[in-house]
């Protein structure tokens, strides 16, 4: 009876009383499909919603977060929003600040957290992994001294300018040092030894945890608390050997001998405080800064990127980022307008550049093409547009092809610590760099003599332009910077790395 009631109530006015899902996007269309298969999906876009809807009785409004108010417009208590990665969360009034932290991009798992010293009841507690797996490599040898390693990730394959690093500095070590590699590995990542293997006297890797505190929660940075693992502290304690380097400022309290501050953390956080008004911000640069300068004094030797971090940490060693010349050749230019950006999503500097550039400069290069090397997962990170003309790829195992085929490569970097070793690599394959200052900071570069460094969205813009247009500079910069990058050599700088060493022991 009370069904029949409503069938006639939905009638009268002019609804049909069967309610259904509306959806914005066909993958959350299909998503929402599977999730709910008795009821009927009608995919739906901004502009058609309200006049499409109106026949119908409505269960529930699906849409990308960005189209949430077009949606609370039509259906205010029935909006389900989406994240790229299909994250999903009713938004309700009743629970606003949930709804407020989903739509800012929290992940789903983290907007319920609760801290631990405020909470201590509840049950969603960290995960701290316990086991030690060892994998032995080549045999030790007395003609070579010990030295141990501590990485928060493994590193290979080379899909990012921190892997880079270490791998090159370590193979060039090699020589002489019998290097134990103490690294952190992702839950159920699958990782490559043998490349590591061939070097290496062992490889002691250890599950990061999977930390469940809110990142604001802690007086330390939250990075360093999610890399607190009891399992790896008996690793160091049993393989840290008579020498101990710690690659990144996030590993400090594992102690040892030498530091390596791939990049002067509390720089980066200085830079985003001063563009955002957020508290939050503030927060985490005053974390950054006090654990930082604290830790540093621990640490014999601190090795740094460039004179500028020198100078903003008070000491330092520097051994800057390289490049692999017998990997890196110039290659022939082919003809035409092609752009290359390169840059892990994982890291947040990549994709502020990228949404800067393509906000500010794309539209107005009407006859080019752009080449997108966004890392692994990239659309966890950010999802990019729909843009005609612009290709995205996620990890690429090899840039030197799409090298090949680039005229200009782009870092368009707005902030920045430590130094790109992705410009040393598009200047050793001899082609031509538009960069921000900040992209190109610590590397020695001049503009105007090996590369183009824009002070403002029109001077990058005139800058792209001109290497596209004016065959002769772009030949000339290209040159250039190839000579430039011939300074980086990494064979030169695990010369400086086994000096270091060598001190040390």
């Amino acid at each position: 009876m009370k069904q029949r009631l409503k069938q006639l109530l939905f009638r009268a006015l002019g609804k049909d009383p069967e309610a259904i899902i509306a959806a914005i996007s066909e993958p959350i269309a299909a998503e929402m499909r599977c999730l709910v298969p008795d009821r009927r999906v009608l995919l739906v876009t901004p502009e058609n919603a309200h006049t499409l809807l109106r026949p119908y009785r409505l269960a529930l409004f699906a849409v990308p977060v960005e189209h949430w108010r077009t949606a609370f417009a039509i259906a205010p208590t029935k909006v389900l929003a989406f994240h790229p990665n299909l994250d999903r969360h009713h938004l309700k009034l009743r629970h606003w600040i949930a709804s407020l932290l989903f739509l800012r991009g929290v992940p789903l798992d983290r907007i319920f957290l609760r801290p631990r010293w405020l909470y201590p009841f509840k049950r969603d507690r960290s995960r701290v992994p316990d086991e030690i797996r060892v994998i032995e490599g080549r045999p030790a040898s007395p003609e070579r001294r010990a030295v141990s390693v501590l990485t928060p990730y493994f590193p290979y394959p080379l899909s990012h300018g921190g892997a880079v690093r270490m791998f090159n500095l370590l193979r060039a070590a090699s020589d002489e040092f019998d290097i134990t590699l103490l690294s952190f590995t992702e839950t159920g990542e699958r990782i490559e030894p043998e490349p590591l293997l061939a070097f290496c006297r062992r490889l002691v890797l250890v599950e990061k945890p999977y930390y469940r505190e809110p990142r604001w929660s802690t007086l330390v940075p939250p990075e360093v608390a999610e890399y607190e693992s009891p399992a790896m502290r008996r690793a160091v304690a049993q393989y840290g050997g008579p020498l101990l380097q710690i690659e990144y400022t996030a590993l400090a309290r594992y102690g040892g001998q030498v530091l390596v501050e791939h990049d002067v953390t509390f720089d980066l956080a200085q830079q985003v405080a001063a563009n955002s008004t957020l508290l939050s911000n503030r927060w985490n640069l005053w974390r950054w800064r006090r654990f930082e300068l604290s830790r540093i004094r621990h640490f014999c030797r601190i090795v740094v990127m460039s004179e500028k971090d020198r100078d903003l940490l008070g000491t330092g060693v520097v051994i800057p980022n390289g490049v692999d010349l017998d990997r890196y050749q110039p290659t022939p230019e082919k003809n035409g307008r092609n752009i290359l950006f390169i840059g892990s999503f994982r890291h947040f500097p990549n994709v502020t550049a990228i949404r800067w550039f393509l906000s500010n400069i794309w539209p107005q290069l009407h006859d080019c093409t752009l080449t997108i090397v966004a890392g692994p997962d990239a659309d966890r990170y950010y999802e990019l547009p729909q843009l005609d003309r612009v290709t995205k790829f996620d990890f690429v195992a090899d840039v030197r092809p799409l090298y090949d085929k680039t005229n200009c490569v782009i870092v368009p970097t707005l902030v920045s610590a430590g130094t790109n070793i992705k410009v040393l690599e598009a200047m050793a394959m001899q082609r031509t760099v538009v960069s921000t200052p900040s992209g190109v900071n610590g590397l020695g570069v001049t503009h105007g003599v090996n590369a183009w460094v824009a002070e403002s969205p029109a001077d990058f813009l005139t800058g792209v332009r001109l290497v596209l247009d004016d065959d002769a500079t772009r030949q000339r910069l290209a040159v250039a910077g190839r000579a430039h990058a011939e300074q980086f050599d990494w064979r030169i700088l695990g010369e400086k790395q086994k000096d270091l060493w060598r001190e040390l022991l």
